[in-house]
């Protein structure tokens, strides 16, 4: 089903890479003719031709081969096995090896008595680090050490940054990290600095073109609405209280509106901003996020952040359009998924919310057209996004176990409800304001036993 939808998403946006097609006769704003580039079918690397005379000596044949043993750092690591990412040993080897790798390098000693000391225990950020940079190392070809870039290559970097993402991402490379999840920044390091100049250039294009059409008629309601929501997004938090931080969402969201007339802005849209604006404003900020004045940052700074933020929530709602059409359809969905995924796994809360007549639309709609910002504190929702963004359709098709999850967690406080609306007091106030990255874990390992238990089986939970 879930690959039904993507390859039904994909077929209707064909031809409008990025954004979606115009729709009841609705204007909308050209695209860049530079997003309509083509790639060749087969890029195959040209290598020298490695076949030379017969040796005519000892010496000859060695200066002949000697590029063969050309590894660099990155490889002779993974030869010694101090490269290899953690979570890849059996579970009951972690400390051990962890342990003895650290006598090893306070002793600096090896077994022949010769002192070498080992490189230090690689960190998760490392782990990041070069999963990001995989896409330009070497690979050897007929005994040779070459450039790759290939799109296989490329994929497997992608992969192997995915997994090291699932778990959660150090602060210090979330934003890059995020950037290359979302599809926002290309995997090949040489075209990254190019194609942000160009998207950035792109994005206040719009706003030079756009912006000031907000007091049109056509837009105005529009513009209006965004208006009074902005105040409304994390009042709690003074960041977004900023006069300079609302009018980047108010851009943002004005500009994603008008090239999305297929949905335009829907109420819900504001707080997907957030968490992208948070992550990379970190990338320039070492104190607390949440109380810093943005206006002190250079104003290249701040642009650079808020055309960042507009590219990457686009990617994000291109995967979840239906939720934002007319009549949501893409909600709706996921609702009534919802409700027959959860009398399966727990019919005593199903049962319980017929009893006193709980809709699942009444609290769950919230939670798909938020993605649970609502529910969950920022610092939450932003390890939470860490594994949406490194699970393939996180937001589309995963975020419905994590709702379930999020649902049976409370299942003892359900069950103690007995009325109507102390059930729909408890579900819209659910008290999560001191979780945290282990509790958010937790929720995240019960949601991938489900999608286990269910994802390829829907049929499971049907009646």
């Amino acid at each position: 089903m879930a690959t039904d939808n993507r390859i039904n998403f994909w077929r209707r946006n064909a031809k409008v890479p990025g954004s979606v097609q115009p729709v009841y006769g609705a204007q909308h704003p050209p695209l860049d003719p530079r997003l309509r580039r083509t790639y060749p079918k087969d890029i195959k690397p040209k290598f020298n031709n490695l076949k030379s005379k017969k040796a005519s000596s000892f010496h000859e044949f060695a200066r002949s081969t000697n590029d063969a043993w050309d590894i660099d750092d990155e490889e002779d690591e993974d030869f010694l096995g101090t490269h290899a990412p953690i979570s890849s040993l059996p579970s009951g080897l972690h400390s051990t090896s962890m342990q003895n790798q650290q006598q090893q390098n306070q002793a600096g000693v090896t077994e022949t008595g010769v002192s070498h000391r080992l490189p230090a225990p690689r960190t998760e950020a490392q782990n990041l680090q070069d999963a990001q940079e995989e896409d330009t190392d070497c690979e050897h070809v007929n005994g040779k050490v070459v450039k790759s870039s290939s799109d296989a290559h490329l994929n497997a970097s992608s992969e192997e940054l995915r997994k090291h993402s699932w778990s959660g991402i150090p602060r210090e490379v979330r934003p890059i990290t995020w950037r290359l999840l979302s599809g926002y920044l290309p995997a090949n390091k040489e075209r990254r600095e190019l194609v942000l100049k160009r998207k950035r250039e792109e994005y206040f294009g719009f706003i030079e073109q756009y912006y000031h059409s907000r007091t049109d008629e056509h837009y105005k309601d529009t513009y209006r609405q965004i208006h009074i929501d902005i105040p409304r997004t994390n009042p709690l938090i003074p960041l977004f209280q900023q006069p300079v931080v609302q009018e980047v969402f108010e851009r943002i969201l004005f500009i994603w509106a008008i090239r999305h007339p297929a949905s335009g802005y829907v109420q819900g849209i504001n707080d997907l901003v957030t968490p992208f604006f948070v992550v990379f404003l970190s990338e320039f900020v070492t104190e607390d996020v949440e109380n810093f004045d943005v206006a002190a940052l250079p104003l290249d700074t701040q642009r650079n952040i808020e055309a960042d933020s507009f590219w990457c929530m686009s990617k994000l709602l291109d995967g979840i359009q239906d939720n934002y059409t007319f009549a949501q359809p893409g909600i709706q969905n996921k609702v009534k998924a919802l409700e027959e995924l959860v009398s399966r796994i727990d019919e005593d809360i199903h049962n319980h919310f017929k009893k006193y007549e709980v809709e699942y639309l009444q609290f769950a709609f919230r939670w798909m057209n938020n993605l649970l910002m609502r529910e969950l504190p920022l610092r939450c929702t932003i390890r939470l996004w860490d594994t949406y963004q490194a699970e393939a359709e996180g937001f589309s098709h995963f975020h419905l176990y994590v709702c379930a999850a999020f649902l049976i967690e409370w299942r003892k406080e359900i069950l103690s409800m007995v009325d109507f609306q102390g059930l729909l007091m408890l579900l819209q106030n659910l008290p999560t304001i001191h979780w945290g990255n282990e509790e958010v874990g937790l929720l995240l390992a019960e949601a991938y036993r489900l999608k286990y238990m269910f994802a390829d089986a829907p049929s499971h939970y049907k009646r």
